[in-house]
């Protein structure tokens, strides 16, 4: 099962690099523009992508934050990634920490409303891939809005590219 969820979380990577590539060029008009949904423009869903990931790699870790970081200092898709490319780091060594015993036991957090919950951790890293699945597929639909082509995330091609490149 290890295996399993340390391949999801290099596909989440793969996948969020290939959206923060094509997220680049945008000017910060494009960035900025609200395109509609329950998160507004391109650079909310990216901090807000960043933010949820920091959240849970700390609850993972036994700390209990109450509100995402605050991020106001990251104005740009290139300041965005710098923090996110530190975040993988953190979270790729204590994904490197885990066993398979680790992988089964209930993590205790509460959530930002002081509701308490029991999980096991391998449930956990799951969801965050899972969450970062749903935004990227908004991010791809407000790309399209703005005119831009979003590049695959798809998980059969992470397969086929990392087969590949081997």
């Amino acid at each position: 099962m290890l295996d399993e969820l340390l391949t999801l979380f290099a596909y989440n990577r793969w996948a969020n690099l290939r959206l923060l590539d094509v997220a680049a060029p945008l000017t910060d008009a494009e960035l900025r523009r609200d395109l509609g949904g329950s998160v507004p423009n391109v650079a909310a869903i990216l901090v807000h992508l960043l933010g949820a990931e920091w959240v849970w790699l700390r609850r993972w870790q036994g700390e209990a934050p109450t509100s995402v970081p605050d991020v106001a200092h990251l104005t740009s898709v290139a300041a965005v990634r710098d923090r996110w490319d530190a975040l993988w780091e953190e979270q790729q060594a204590y994904l490197a920490g885990l066993d398979e015993a680790a992988l089964s036991r209930d993590v205790a957090f509460r959530t930002f409303d002081g509701t308490p919950y029991r999980q096991p951790l391998r449930e956990l890293i799951r969801h965050v891939v899972n969450h970062a699945t749903y935004h990227r597929g908004q991010l791809a639909a407000m790309l399209r809005q703005l005119g831009r082509t979003p590049p695959s995330t798809d998980l059969v091609r992470f397969y086929r590219e990392r087969r590949s490149a081997t």
